[in-house]
């Protein structure tokens, strides 16, 4: 697996995002696989199903040794018991109190990674991001991140502590980060950890018309779903061509854009993660990547990212 720099955080290329997993006969099993191919960088939040994600995260590893690997936790975002989103959390001491519970459902003594979810418009980022210092200095983090931000939020948070890197969906249907978060990183030397880098199945190449499909996310419903599905067709001679998947060259695209990038590619059974691996080793041509960019035009993408209440929530979209 080859690696790079989120700050001063040495990742691997592609990490684990473990945002989808769900307890089941598989789900210990995937984990395992993913750190042994290589991506030892798992990401997490304390509100994925409650909290349970953590503590599956906590029994996968057991057996694996704490410092080989990297947890990347994401807090801040408050569901009610159903697993609505009823607002977002960013005062110091709520901060403290969100690591002291992850930290027990992870069983460990510190996290590699600790961002807010999203911005908390009523607290100062400056606020948010002096209390996880605050657990840096205490030992209980060992790198600051940030998620969905802007660059005007990126700068103000980095004065106040060196900035790992900021999570932010990324990939050939969605392109928002170009506007101004990847040069804004880069300059201050700040890494990206890119999810969504498969567009929530649909640059798989599997995605299908009549699959369920998630009310908050326009680009899988009906009205938007052929334009988008056929532009994921028009990648599948370019993938053809390397012998790999559509979900390989997506990801290895994402990849191309920076050396500062990390994908989060997730998966729900081990045979999934080879297909992931693979990708972390595709270098693309510069041929290839312009016949990428003319098959998916970034104005090409039927419907938002989210439906219209999320898309107010990111700090990244302003």
């Amino acid at each position: 697996m080859q690696t790079r720099e989120l700050g001063s955080l040495t990742s691997p290329a592609v990490g684990f995002g473990a945002g989808g997993l769900k307890e089941g006969p598989d789900a210990i099993a995937t984990v395992r696989a993913a750190v042994d191919a290589g991506m030892t960088l798992i990401d997490t939040a304390d509100f994925y199903d409650s909290g349970a994600n953590e503590a599956l995260i906590r029994r996968a590893l057991e057996p694996v040794d704490r410092a080989s690997v990297q947890l990347s936790v994401k807090f801040g975002s408050l569901r009610d018991p159903s697993g609505h989103f009823v607002g977002t959390e960013g005062r110091p001491a709520h901060v403290k109190n969100f690591l002291a519970y992850s930290l027990q459902r992870l069983g460990t003594d510190y996290v590699d990674v600790y961002r807010p979810a999203r911005l908390d418009p009523s607290v100062p980022i400056e606020e948010t991001v002096g209390a996880v210092a605050e657990l840096v200095e205490a030992g209980r983090v060992r790198h600051v991140g940030l998620s969905e931000v802007g660059p005007e939020t990126i700068r103000r948070a980095h004065a106040v502590h060196p900035i790992s890197d900021v999570q932010i969906e990324y990939s050939l249907f969605s392109r928002g980060p170009e506007r101004a978060v990847l040069q804004t990183c880069r300059e201050l030397g700040i890494g990206v950890t890119a999810y969504g880098v498969l567009s929530h199945g649909l640059l798989t190449g599997a995605f299908r018309p009549g699959h369920a499909a998630p009310p908050h996310l326009p680009r899988l419903q009906p009205e938007n779903l052929p334009t988008n599905l056929a532009l994921v067709e028009r990648l599948r001679p370019i993938a053809d061509a390397r012998g790999v998947t559509v979900a390989q060259l997506a990801t290895a695209w994402v990849l191309a854009q920076g050396d500062h990038i990390v994908a989060l590619i997730g998966a729900s059974r081990p045979g999934r993660i080879p297909d992931a691996v693979g990708a972390a080793g595709l270098e693309l041509s510069a041929a290839e990547l312009a016949a990428i960019d003319a098959a998916v035009p970034p104005d090409a993408v039927a419907g938002e990212r989210y439906a219209a209440p999320l898309m107010a929530l990111l700090d990244s979209e302003r």
